[in-house]
């Protein structure tokens, strides 16, 4: 089974996806996406690592996020990956459009493997940022929820700590 959970900064999404993670299949993996690059950063992880305990076992993703899938998910009931939108970041180091999430949407209409719990930004509700390098983002980010919306078992938007299911299969 495939769960995307999406919403705003700050919205709760993360905390509810914690949550989804409790009631799913055992033994349970998280597998962050982002990396500390300033002290906001770095004090919102140690956050997230105090909110989910230190019993949760964690596997670092990197920017090759279907290989991390591939290889450190195997004998785990469930997954929980936070968060998408700082993966596909991570996938464009060099600001160029050549973004390749293909490989990862097909992994996930084959997956065969425990349960997912995907978190991602919902970042398109509010106006289109002016600079081009942000538009694009937007635009890609929007197309891979979209694509794994479609793919999913269950989709969820949380704002303001409350979940709101938008697909339930």
């Amino acid at each position: 089974m495939i769960s995307l959970v999406l919403g705003g900064n700050k919205s709760g999404k993360s905390a509810f996806a914690l949550d989804l993670l409790e009631n799913s299949p055992a033994p349970a993996l998280f597998m962050p996406t982002g990396k500390a690059m300033d002290l906001a950063f770095r004090q919102q992880i140690l956050k997230h690592k105090r909110e989910r305990g230190v019993a949760l076992p964690v596997a670092e993703s990197g920017p090759d996020l279907p290989h991390a899938l591939r290889t450190f998910t195997q004998g785990y009931g469930s997954v929980l990956v936070d968060s998408l939108d700082f993966w596909l970041f991570s996938c464009n180091p060099d600001d160029s459009e050549d973004w390749e999430t293909d490989p990862f949407v097909e992994l996930l209409r084959d997956w065969d493997g425990p349960d997912l719990i995907l978190v991602s930004c919902e970042i398109g509700l509010g106006p289109l940022p002016a600079g081009r390098e942000a538009r694009f983002f937007v635009r890609r980010l929007g197309a891979l929820n979209q694509a794994i919306a479609r793919i999913a078992t269950q989709v969820y938007l949380v704002s303001a700590g409350l979940p709101l299911t938008l697909k339930k299969g």
